[in-house]
């Protein structure tokens, strides 16, 4: 099984060790046809992508597809910031990336509601109580999640239920149903052995691997993830960046809407 490309990677314009060249040298090196360079989202106050750097890392993109020959893709991995499935990509910004990924982390600026019913608790769980997880907490944020896919054209939900707990089966329904995939994530543990194979034997979602690089040389680094699809058997069919390249549900949006 060959991973064609890698979505997910950072760099020094928000949380990573290398510049937008570096990782699509690497990404040629391997062999990969492209690479997304998804820096954090705006709401990230220590390492989140500033909007008055939008228009330099297009142009640093620009020169990479220039120098490597290989599809670079401008990406956003937004936060999650609300409840109600809002995220801090907003639709004004959307002609300014050709990816969309979203995800929940831990220390960015949530809405206020979202701060006490789950970043907070969240990181408590996370921290202190991953064995009591209280059931209102999962339901909150299996509904974040499934708020999220409904609400904004996202093409990948990343590392899911790490640092934050919902119900991966009824999450992935929702993604299965709007076109969004479900990543394994190779930079860390995050969905356990039964929450994937209850995924792929109750709904139809999509896998897709990336290596969450936030240094090039860990760009095309599938190892963990890999792991994975080896020990659980996972079918090539179900990883949409096996052997092939997947088809975008943010792309999709884009020329419907004529943007």
């Amino acid at each position: 099984m060959f991973i064609t490309s890698d979505y997910h990677t950072h760099t020094i314009f928000s949380h990573g060790k290398g510049d937008v060249v570096d990782n699509a040298l690497v990404a040629k090196e391997k062999g990969l046809k492209a690479v997304g360079i998804s820096d954090h989202g705006f709401n990230h106050p220590a390492f989140g992508l500033s909007k008055n750097k939008i228009s330099p890392l297009k142009d640093r993109i620009k020169t990479a597809k220039e120098q490597t020959g290989i599809d670079v893709l401008m990406g956003i991995e937004s936060n999650v910031i609300g409840t109600d499935g809002r995220v801090d990509l907003s639709l004004a910004r959307y002609d300014d990336f050709d990816l969309f990924i979203a995800g929940v982390h831990k220390f960015v600026a949530y809405k206020f509601n979202s701060v006490f019913n789950l970043a907070l608790p969240s990181l408590f769980n996370a921290y202190f109580n991953r064995k009591k997880v209280s059931k209102r907490l999962i339901d909150t944020t299996t509904k974040t999640y499934i708020n999220v896919i409904k609400n904004n054209p996202v093409d990948i939900i990343s590392h899911i239920n790490f640092c934050c707990y919902s119900n991966a089966v009824e999450v992935a329904k929702c993604a299965s149903d709007y076109g969004t995939f479900i990543e394994l994530n190779s930079k860390k543990s995050h969905l356990t052995d039964d929450e994937i194979n209850d995924i792929l034997a109750k709904t139809s979602a999509n896998f897709i691997i990336n290596s969450d690089a936030h240094s090039p040389n860990r760009v095309g680094d599938f190892s963990l993830s890999m792991s994975i699809v080896d020990r659980l058997q996972i079918p090539e069919n179900r990883i949409a960046n096996a052997n092939k390249m997947p088809n975008f549900r943010f792309a999709r949006y884009k020329s419907e809407a004529g943007r």
